[in-house]
């Protein structure tokens, strides 16, 4: 599977506003399959806080979802191992459970990585069946405390790999001036700050499956910083860069912050104008029957190259056919591209049909190469698909 996520979803008893759907069947019909729960957990408060959890995973069974459950006030260490079993013995046995969430950002936050390997250890102990995922920041710890742009390092995030099944990070590059998630220059401030980053996570953790939390909103669009959200030309391209990286998973932070809603929203309690404008018809272009056969085939052995260095591919095969990803990782370069390591026999492909008025359409292939004569601009992707003979 290729998990698609909310963190946060929108609240379990509400209703879309344009479709007048519940609210989690509107996100399950557009291609989510993960919603995550942030609870802190206590154990003064453990009881009323499981009845919650649990309405969430009725919720999710509901409606053909899985929750990513967050371990948030035990996932530091055992100190408190009593309150840790207490939590996975209640819920591991769930079918509307997917997923546990280990210690949030890490290595940014300077939690010792012991202590996350031993309570990783100590839930796959009691839980076999579920991964623990890690999402690190994009920015590495410091000595100073209120410092926020120290650059994530491979040496930073690798003692984590132990303590999860699945490692991840979360990119949010969108803001003014850009960057500033990853603590600014000298760091990509490009939207192309999403691929280097899935791809250092890649790394640390060789073999593992990496996720990759994309940007609604963060701290730094919260008022008095200025309020900006992600184009959907700017989230589909960041959506392709973390695939291309190796993304094996994508989730969206930030449709739950207030700050930033519009009134009607805020009344809603999520960010639903910024799901018809950006995430439903990028939801529907990631899952629809074209391309999802493209996100979760094997990658394929062939050496595809393009003429442009700034061309990012990923070539995947499955069911007799061959799946190129390509991206333009540049900010200002544009031009044709020509490909060339395609199998010897192929004469034509197709250019799958993307948002924004961008029909499928067909592109010849000779002796295992072939220019694509639209134009590639700043930032696009395009996915082609292949018959192999």
């Amino acid at each position: 599977m290729f998990p698609i996520g909310l963190s946060d979803p929108p609240p379990v008893d509400g209703v879309a506003p344009v479709s007048g759907r519940p609210a989690w069947a509107e996100v399950a019909g557009a291609g989510v399959t993960f919603v995550r729960n942030y609870t802190v957990w206590t154990a003064a408060g453990a009881a009323e806080q499981m009845v919650s959890v649990m309405q969430e995973l009725n919720a999710a069974v509901e409606h053909g979802l899985q929750v990513w459950l967050a371990l948030a006030g035990v996932d530091n260490d055992l100190s408190q191992r009593s309150l840790l079993d207490r939590i996975v013995n209640a819920v591991k046995s769930d079918p509307g459970l997917g997923a546990w969430k280990g210690a949030d950002e890490p290595a940014h936050g300077h939690v010792p990585a012991a202590g996350c390997v031993a309570v990783y250890r100590q839930v796959r102990s009691l839980d076999p069946d579920h991964p623990v995922v890690l999402i690190e920041a994009p920015r590495g710890p410091s000595p100073n405390p209120q410092s926020h742009d120290t650059p994530l390092t491979l040496a930073a995030v690798e003692p984590y790999s132990a303590a999860c099944d699945i490692h991840g990070i979360d990119i949010y590059p969108v803001s003014r001036p850009p960057g500033l998630h990853a603590g600014g220059s000298p760091v990509n401030t490009d939207i192309s700050v999403v691929g280097d980053m899935t791809r250092l996570i890649g790394r640390a953790s060789p073999g593992k499956p990496i996720w990759t939390t994309l940007q609604v909103a963060w701290s730094g669009v919260v008022p008095p910083h200025p309020v900006v959200f992600p184009t959907l030309p700017q989230a589909r391209f960041m959506a392709y860069d973390a695939i291309v990286a190796g993304a094996g998973g994508l989730s969206f932070f930030g449709g739950q912050i207030r700050a930033v809603m519009n009134a009607a929203d805020r009344q809603r309690g999520w960010n639903w104008t910024y799901w018809q404008r950006v995430l439903y018809p990028l939801l529907q272009e990631l899952t629809d029957a074209a391309h999802r056969p493209a996100l979760i085939a094997p990658r394929s052995p062939r050496v595809i190259r393009a003429s442009a260095s700034d061309i990012g591919l990923s070539a995947r095969e499955a069911g007799g056919s061959l799946y190129l990803i390509a991206i333009r990782r540049s900010p200002a370069l544009t031009g044709s591209v020509r490909f060339t390591g395609l199998p010897v026999g192929i004469t034509s492909g197709t250019v799958l049909a993307h948002p924004g008025g961008n029909p499928a359409r067909q592109v010849r292939v000779s002796g295992g190469a072939f220019t694509d004569p639209s134009p590639f601009a700043p930032h696009n992707a395009r996915v082609y698909r292949f018959t192999i003979p």
